[in-house]
């Protein structure tokens, strides 16, 4: 079950060069950031300083959640969101995903915290308007728009041209997948793909049951964080004998539930399963 909600509950991801200087003027202001969101995070360490983060979610140290390197997490201190974690750690400034306790919300308007909220980007455009958001937040824009570029050279290379595309579908455990109107479908079709979820007629984020995958099954199935022996419906014998007709392929959960930077890794990745058909 917790697998099945984390696409719901996060967001972002990215890289910045080390010739961006911090905005110390702007990021006077903001000495201390907690964020509670695992995306957030990934964003945080690549643009903000170091000495800015005074937190970060507990899921950036958890191996199956992490969208940042787990040395890099274990530097900081980590709280589950909760009103005492982050007013103990005196912020000026939190960062949070669309859901967070109200508990917390009301904490931090008493003690006049600002708060910065980000929702689930569902396309490219508005994950680099959330990247954006969290630069200026923070004092660090320069750095921000480095990587925005980076976002969208990476986007850039991995467009498939005029190749035809190829029939595709992103499944997690138990059958979830990501419908029309998600960043996935975005890069899925930038890649080359289409994304067979609409022709299912499932909705944004959808099940999809075992019998029309193996009435219309996709050319590829890109299977997240599950293999055959863990995930009931993947380990079906029915899907043995579509084995010569379906390409199966990982894509790593971190690839997935964020946004921002981690889509300069998403598009690459797609963009090489694309040229290997």
């Amino acid at each position: 079950m917790i697998r099945l909600l984390v696409p719901i509950f996060v967001l972002l991801a990215g890289c910045t060069p080390r010739s961006d200087a911090p905005d110390h003027r702007a990021a006077a202001g903001v000495a201390r950031i907690v964020s509670i969101n695992p995306c957030v995070d990934a964003v945080l360490m690549r643009i903000a300083d170091p000495r800015q983060i005074a937190g970060i979610s507990h899921y950036s140290q958890d191996a199956r959640a992490t969208s940042v390197p787990l040395a890099w997490a274990h530097r900081y201190r980590a709280t589950s969101g909760t009103a005492e974690e982050v007013v103990a750690l005196k912020p000026d400034l939190v960062i949070a995903g669309a859901h967070i306790a109200r508990s917390t919300v009301a904490a931090v308007a008493q003690m006049g915290i600002p708060l910065v909220q980000i929702g689930v980007p569902a396309s490219i455009g508005e994950s680099t308007d959330q990247v954006r958001t969290i630069a200026n937040a923070i004092g660090q824009r320069r750095r921000g728009d480095a990587l925005i570029r980076r976002i969208e050279a990476a986007v850039r290379a991995a467009r498939a041209g005029n190749a035809p595309p190829v029939s595709a579908l992103i499944w997690q455990g138990g059958g979830l997948v990501p419908g029309t109107g998600t960043l996935a479908d975005e890069l899925l079709r930038i890649a080359g793909f289409i994304n067979m979820s609409g022709v299912y007629g499932l909705k944004q984020w959808d099940v999809l049951p075992l019998e029309p995958l193996v009435a219309r099954p996709p050319r590829v199935l890109l299977s997240v964080g599950a293999n055959r022996r863990d995930d009931r419906m993947l380990g079906h014998p029915v899907l043995d004998h579509l084995r010569h007709r379906i390409a199966v392929r990982g894509y790593p959960d971190r690839l997935l539930h964020c946004g921002g930077p981690t889509i300069i890794d998403a598009a690459g990745h797609l963009a090489l399963i694309r040229r290997s058909l």
